[in-house]
């Protein structure tokens, strides 16, 4: 498995998001810059300047039309996707965190740090949750916490369905499109880094399967801990983005998709 090295950002990555096809790669760091990557062979396509705070995160609609980010410069902006061009502004009274389209194009959602209300709870992690991400079907959802766990649940009732644990925090999980399995990414606080050796820190990307919880696989890359994981739609490759700056796309060996873990 020999990973696609992304060299385009001089800050850590925040936030990796495939579009619907898979073709195109979208990343966001601390450096303000937001990038767009041809996923097969890891090209530069273009970048979305204009933030002038670390970019937290980025969505593209459902034809790729359009391309939203959310930023710590209290922003939120829509873009053309192919020519670049910067389409809408909305000054927000804190910093931007997530942001998303609906399946439409035609509405747009963010969440600042102000701006929220709470419609259900379920306090299943024991420290700060870092990451959320839905399976393909919107059924099922993974979180990622500090508490060294990632967990699955039902999107609709909010019910714990299953717990992946590790001896360090996890800041980023995925659900697999097509296989059950789980990926997440970790490491280390940032902080912690530079006083330890890379061995040290546990920087790989760990597989798990989804209804077993046991783990069958790592992949080493990163020099630093793991920011943000994230499936291909096709769930033939996955991409990670680090501390370290780096996004790594790597494509499965054949034999991943014959793997069966033993009950």
């Amino acid at each position: 498995m020999k990973p696609i090295l992304l060299q385009g950002h001089e800050r850590s990555i925040t936030q990796i998001k495939y579009n619907r096809e898979g073709d195109l790669l979208f990343s966001v760091a601390k450096d303000t810059v937001t990038n767009v990557w041809y996923s097969v062979n890891g090209e530069r396509l273009g970048t979305y300047n204009g933030h002038t705070g670390a970019v937290w995160c980025v969505d593209c609609d459902w034809d790729t039309k359009n391309v939203l980010t959310g930023s710590a410069d209290n922003s939120c902006r829509l873009w053309d996707c192919e020519t670049g061009k910067q389409l809408a502004l909305l000054n927000t009274n804190s910093a931007v965190r997530t942001c998303g389209f609906d399946f439409s194009g035609n509405i747009i959602m963010f969440s600042t740090d102000k701006q929220m209300e709470v419609l259900k709870k379920a306090k299943e992690h024991s420290r700060q949750i870092n990451d959320i991400q839905p399976s393909v079907d919107l059924t099922i959802f993974i979180s990622a916490s500090k508490d060294n766990t990632a967990k699955l649940f039902d999107s609709t009732s909010l019910d714990h369905i299953k717990t992946f644990k590790t001896e360090r925090p996890v800041n980023s999980a995925a659900i697999s499109p097509i296989m059950d399995h789980v990926v997440m990414g970790g490491g280390q606080e940032a902080m912690e880094v530079t006083t330890t050796s890379t061995r040290i820190g546990k920087f790989e990307a760990r597989f798990f399967h989804a209804a077993y919880e046991e783990e069958f696989g790592r992949v080493k890359g990163h020099f630093g801990p793991i920011n943000c994981v994230a499936f291909h739609p096709d769930g033939k490759s996955y991409s990670s983005g680090g501390e370290d700056g780096y996004v790594r796309i790597h494509y499965f060996d054949p034999q991943y998709f014959d793997f069966e873990l033993e009950a």
